[in-house]
């Protein structure tokens, strides 16, 4: 199985080659991308795929359920080379309709260690349990809960000193926050984004949180 995959590799790099030869030479020299994003390690949501990016465009870091914990030192140290050292100037918070990550979160089964990861999520699910409990079915309400998560990440972002020091030298950052639905390719804005610390103070003190989705029953992630 193995030989198979370098054997495609072989393949897509004769491909990239014959379509722009000097494309590893450039590649191999910097990199320079203008984004970081921040979502799932679920196999079915390729990053550079979904927003039609090449190598070297876009700086990626991926964990169950898209999360930001301010006491995660992998993460920290992404954000950190992306804001000081590549000096991005978009942060994208994704998360995905149909995340097993977040309905696993609360579904009450105990599975190790990843349920002490997941624990934010049910932070979030406990703030938001009056309107998450009044939704009927199941798989809108994870939908929901996804939303409300990755609202919360973005929230978690803008709070980081990295972040906060970068505004306050000047620095263009905005911070986004995007689910993406596996049932047809494209990402929902919750317009919870924020670009600045007077953004951030504002954010906090409204308790700013996406409006109800739009995405319908059989559009979200089958």
């Amino acid at each position: 199985m193995l030989e198979d995959l370098k054997a495609k590799n072989a393949a897509w790099s004769k491909s990239k080659t014959a379509e722009d030869p000097d494309f590893f030479t450039r590649l191999a020299k910097q990199q320079s991308p203008e984004y970081l994003w921040i979502g799932c390690s679920d196999s079915r949501v390729p990053a550079n795929e979904i927003v039609g990016l090449d190598p070297g465009e876009l700086f990626v870091h991926r964990n169950v359920a898209n999360l930001a914990p301010p006491q995660d030192a992998n993460y920290l140290s992404v954000l950190q080379f992306a804001v000081d050292v590549l000096k991005v100037k978009h942060i994208m918070v994704v998360g995905h309709y149909g995340c097993g990550g977040v309905a696993a979160a609360i579904d009450g089964k105990r599975r190790g260690l990843v349920d002490h990861w997941l624990h934010p999520i049910r932070e979030v699910y406990a703030e938001h349990r009056p309107e998450l409990e009044a939704i009927p079915e199941k798989r809108e309400m994870i939908d929901r809960l996804t939303e409300l998560n990755v609202a919360r990440q973005v929230r978690n972002v803008a709070a980081d000193v990295f972040v906060q020091d970068a505004w306050a030298r000047g620095q263009s950052l905005a911070v986004h926050g995007w689910v993406y639905s596996l049932a047809n390719g494209l990402v929902n804005d919750l317009n919870v984004g924020i670009a600045s610390l007077e953004d951030y103070e504002r954010t906090v003190a409204e308790t700013v949180v996406p409006d109800r989705p739009f995405w319908k029953r059989g559009q979200a992630e089958g």
